[in-house]
């Protein structure tokens, strides 16, 4: 088999110019354009508007390629578009071989009889999404239109949030978005290779399934199985059938263990089909040995939903995942890199890749399964109805089976799920109330019984789960406490305060979230001097949630005093978002088994904009990504408090028992009124109650009210681990004292120290530097009198000296945000 490669430099232009640009595949118009100068950034100010209607435009890209005489003796030479976004036509030589309807499918194309010896030409017109859309939405009128995007796109298998979504643009980019390539054989290919796992005695047998493609003689399949470059296993078979399995065993496995529960070793599966020694095809797949799936045990709540690695029940925990661009041609494996290695680093051991965007590149996964993140994927179906006609059925099911292939051999992938809300949807939500009946018909023919067939017969090893939030299809109640999973919206959208969360019992949350803005860093890549203001025209543009910059507002309002500039207003609402968060997840781990699974919405961003996003669009950790690191620490030290009354407990989340202390102190006055301290013995895969207290008779008037604060550490091996405090008024009426906080700054060969003082409690101390990012050990922590708080850089983090450092070093607390 032999591969050219039409990656690189190509020529585009729109389809009515006459000029040919520079371009480069894979890429996107949008791309192209801004690299030429033709456009200005669409993510400035408002620019989003002018370019998005260059969607309504066709483009062409073409380019030349040589084709040898050995090359056109080849019995198959075939044209694979692994992303065409997304109706195109396909000429080779001005002939048109394929017509593309789908972002999300790879298309092999037989282009043997249009090819010639010598000099060739592709040339690839993609049609304008917009106007397809619209005419199938006048035509049809059948989809409902999600909150921030633009009619019709039901009817396009295109990423639904490049037409826009409450946190996303409508820049409904095109283009080859993928790798082109053309490959080459005569003597047969292999098509398809699918490995399951035999988990007995410490023993894992890997079946390796092999489907074979025009085999005109006996061929030979050779199986290496390699940990760490070397051999462990291999067979070898002769074969005249299309189908051949081999079964390898693995004595003494090292197991593949989510991040938190183990390490992540990976095995390589090198299959090669011969003939007569020689090679004509190879394929190599990367595994983990482990078992996952997701039960749903009866018990006294209802039924549980818990992913199950090993047979161990893991407390998932983690964001949502988005398209990391709205322009995908800037997408890469580097800033994939970075964002997955943030959320380890954050102590998020599950991330769950949202139904309204793409299936993600082959490195995603790679990604994943070296970092052991495990993936909740939904297949690509978001808060809309979806008309089951035959050239649909058709075209989704390639989709479904393509990428379900190409994903399936993965450690790190936990469950399919259907789609994203839909089935929420229908369980009188009000979305669907005007559409016609026939599509609540299509809703059960496709989630409930195309998609889960197509799965299970496509990777039996994977579990499927209709739609999220479900109850297993009980359309009645599709958001239920008592089975399957649940999106909790009360707090944000219908501005139930952040505590509400506490009054919630879900069997596993995956959504739930609170808006802030972006860092003042970010907000002045879009936006002008005049525009720096939450209710100015451009940051509205920046806000796709209609009214709900005065809804982060409001948030603030209810728990801080109003901040003194656009600057303090930003810090407070990443704040708030932080510690609305906390209080959601610190009460589920608490009900640790009753719950078994936080998915908070979202990880990421596509452009520069306020949302739920805990990494913003250039990568800048918000307070709420170091809250995560805390409330998703293996062991979680947390305190519930009603009134003058506190219990403390911890989470276990290890596989083995936890052995420490448990200090508290009560402060009035910044001095310590009564303190304590327990030794604690936690059982693995468990949460305890540690202690409840009754602090009202030190609280005895609204003066000590204001100025007491309870402080309470969790020390492991001397050390203290984690720590935390907790007001007995709302942050506004606390008798906030200039906190004067100081901070010394050393260094080590390997990293730089940050010494924190105070002479005053400081709630909220941020750290930051005036022209570098970076990403600190601890961020967004309470400061207490007499007690030093150490943070640590890694040189690895930031290119600056400690001179320069110390200049550029900016620290602030809540005090800040109004004196």
């Amino acid at each position: 088999m032999e591969i050219i490669t039409l990656n690189g430099n190509w020529k585009m232009k729109e389809s009515h110019e006459n000029t040919w640009l520079n371009a480069v595949v894979p890429g996107s118009v949008y791309l192209d354009l801004l690299n030429n100068g033709k456009i200005d950034d669409p993510f400035y100010r408002d620019n989003e508007y002018k370019i998005r209607d260059l969607s309504y435009n066709d483009y062409e890209y073409t380019r030349e390629f040589n084709i040898s005489n050995e090359i056109l003796k080849e019995e198959n030479i075939l044209l694979c578009c692994n992303g065409i976004d997304t109706i195109a036509d396909i000429y080779i030589n001005d002939k048109l071989v394929k017509q593309t309807i789908n972002m999300h499918c790879t298309y092999e194309i037989d282009i043997k009889e249009y090819i010639n010896k010598g000099s060739n030409t592709i040339r690839i017109y993609i049609h304008s999404p917009l106007k397809y859309t619209e005419a199938k939405h006048a035509e049809m009128e059948i989809s409902r239109t999600p909150h921030g995007s633009l009619p019709g796109i039901s009817y396009l298998r295109k990423a639904h949030c490049m037409f826009g979504w409450d946190w996303g643009p409508q820049l409904p980019d095109m283009g080859i978005w993928r790798d082109i390539f053309i490959k080459t054989y005569s003597k047969g290919c292999i098509d398809d290779v699918f490995i399951t796992q035999d988990h007995k005695d410490n023993i894992v047998s890997v079946n390796i399934n092999v489907k074979k493609k025009q085999i005109k003689t006996s061929s030979t399949i050779k199986v290496n199985i390699k940990y760490q470059d070397k051999i462990i296993a291999s067979d070898t078979v002769l074969s005249n059938n299309e189908y051949e399995k081999l079964t390898l065993n693995i004595d003494d496995p090292k197991i593949w263990w989510p991040t938190g529960y183990g390490k992540q070793p990976l095995y390589s599966v090198e299959i090669h089909l011969e003939n007569n020694k020689q090679i004509l095809d190879s394929k190599r797949l990367r595994i983990g040995l482990r078992t996952i799936t997701v039960s749903e045990k009866p018990d006294e709540y209802g039924k549980e939903f818990a992913i199950t690695v090993n047979g161990v029940s893991i407390f998932a925990m983690g964001a949502n995942y988005i398209p990391e661009d709205n322009i995908l041609g800037r997408c890469n494996k580097e800033r994939t890199k970075k964002l997955l290695k943030d959320c380890v680093r954050a102590n998020h051991n599950c991330i769950r890749v949202w139904g309204g965007g793409i299936y993600p590149n082959d490195y995603f996964f790679d990604l994943c399964d070296e970092l052991g993140i495990i993936v909740w994927h939904d297949l690509m179906y978001a808060c809309m109805t979806y008309s089951m006609h035959k050239e649909f059925e058709e075209n989704i099911k390639e989709e479904t089976i393509q990428n379900i292939k190409r994903i399936r051999h993965h450690a790190c992938l936990g469950l399919w799920c259907g789609n994203n809300e839909i089935e929420w949807g229908w369980s009188g939500k009000d979305w669907f109330d005007n559409v016609p009946p026939k599509l609540r018909v299509d809703y059960i023919k496709q989630f409930a019984i195309m998609l889960p067939e197509i799965t299970k017969e496509t990777d039996s090893n994977t579990f499927y789960w209709s739609s999220s939030p479900s109850s297993g299809l009980e359309p009645e109640d599709a958001n239920s406490e008592k089975v399957g999973d649940m999106h909790y919206w009360d707090v944000w959208h219908y501005t139930k305060p952040f505590t509400a969360y506490r009054d919630t019992y879900p069997r596993f949350m995956s959504e739930f979230g609170l808006q802030s803005f972006p860092s003042m860093k970010t907000v002045k890549t879009f936006t002008e001097e005049e525009d720096r203001n939450i209710f100015s025209y451009v940051m509205e543009s920046h806000q796709k949630n209609n009214g709900c910059n005065a809804k982060i507002l409001h948030y603030i309002a209810e728990n801080y005093k109003y901040p003194k500039d656009l600057d303090s207003l930003l810090y407070a609402s990443q704040i708030i978002q932080a510690e609305g968060i906390k209080y959601g997840v610190e009460h589920w781990r608490r009900n640790r088994g009753r719950c078994m699974g936080s998915i908070y919405w979202q990880l990421n961003d596509c452009w520069p904009v306020a949302s739920w996003s805990s990494v913003d669009y250039y990568g800048r950790w918000k307070a709420l990504h170091y809250f995560s690191k805390n409330f998703y620490s293996p062991v979680l030290l947390s305190a519930c408090e009603e009134g003058f009354k506190v219990s403390l407990h911890i989470t276990n989340d290890r596989l083995e028992s936890y052995v420490g202390k448990v200090n508290y102190s009560l402060y009035s006055n910044d001095k310590i009124v009564v303190s304590d301290s327990f030794n604690v013995n936690v059982d693995s895969l468990s949460a305890q109650k540690i202690c409840e207290m009754d602090f009202e008779k030190y609280i005895d008037t609204k003066d000590k009210e204001r100025n007491t604060y309870l402080y309470y550490e969790l020390v492991t091996d001397g050390k203290v681990e984690k720590y935390g405090t907790i007001l007995f008024t709302k942050y506004k009426h606390f008798n906030m004292k200039d906190p004067q906080i100081k901070v010394d700054i050393t260094e080590t060969n390997e990293e730089y120290n940050l010494t924190f003082t105070t002479n005053a409690f400081a709630k909220y101390v941020e750290v930051d530097f005036i022209n570098t990012d970076v990403v600190l050990s601890d961020n967004y922590f309470d400061l207490i009198p007499n007690r030093e708080k150490i943070i640590t850089i890694s040189k690895e983090d930031i290119d600056i000296n400690i001179n320069t450092m110390k200049k550029e070093l900016v620290i602030r607390s809540l005090y800040n945000t109004y004196m």
